[in-house]
């Protein structure tokens, strides 16, 4: 018995990227990061395949302005290590959220990829921007709304 279809298999050459812009003033960082996360990975097209790139690109503008819920502002911190004994530090998310808000938007969407080479790659289409200008107006991007 012939197949009348065949299953679209995805590869670098076939995927079609579009440009998407979103505003993130007054959104939730979880629910904005997780929406971001999922159309990077691709996983909103039919033809999503787990081993290949097939994501969009995202521009995220009005970062500065995104909003943490409960008591995130006081309690949450980033922590890093300098590479000495003794060396972790610790940073409330509200001083990175008022020096680098980009910097808070993108460790989120980042800890939502895989970590993998596929994962470093996915997170190269994402553009972070605090405020409400871009420079990505020739690939016109069009709005997501969230």
């Amino acid at each position: 018995m012939k197949r009348l279809y065949k299953t679209a298999h995805l590869n670098r050459e076939t995927v079609e990227r579009k440009w998407y812009v979103v505003d993130a003033e007054d959104q939730v960082l979880g629910r904005l990061s997780s929406r971001i996360a999922s159309i990077l990975r691709g996983k909103h097209k039919p033809t999503w395949s787990p081993h290949v790139d097939g994501g969009d690109f995202v521009i995220v503008t009005n970062a500065e302005k995104v909003r943490l819920t409960g008591r995130k502002p006081e309690q949450k911190y980033y922590l890093h290590h300098t590479g000495y004994p003794g060396g972790m530090r610790k940073t409330p998310i509200s001083r990175v959220l008022e020096k680098q808000p980009e910097r808070v938007v993108r460790k989120a969407v980042w800890g939502m990829l895989p970590k993998n080479r596929l994962g470093r790659k996915m997170i190269k289409k994402l553009k972070v921007y605090s405020g409400p200008e871009h420079p990505h107006k020739a690939q016109k991007p069009e709005s997501l709304p969230l």
